[in-house]
């Protein structure tokens, strides 16, 4: 789980890169998604994480 967490974050981070700089428009849109799709694994991790323990 957090090996997906950790990809969307890059994807986030890389398509955030791309739209807040003008390279391309919808990417802006998709780096929220993928950003609030990060939040969600996260805390889940954090979750799953405190349950093992």
């Amino acid at each position: 789980m957090l090996r997906w967490t950790i990809i969307f974050i890059i994807l986030a981070i890389v398509a955030g890169i791309l739209g807040f700089g003008g390279i391309a428009a919808g990417a802006a849109s998709i780096a929220k998604v993928l950003f609030f799709i990060f939040i969600v694994l996260f805390l889940l991790s954090l979750i799953s994480g405190r349950r093992n323990i």
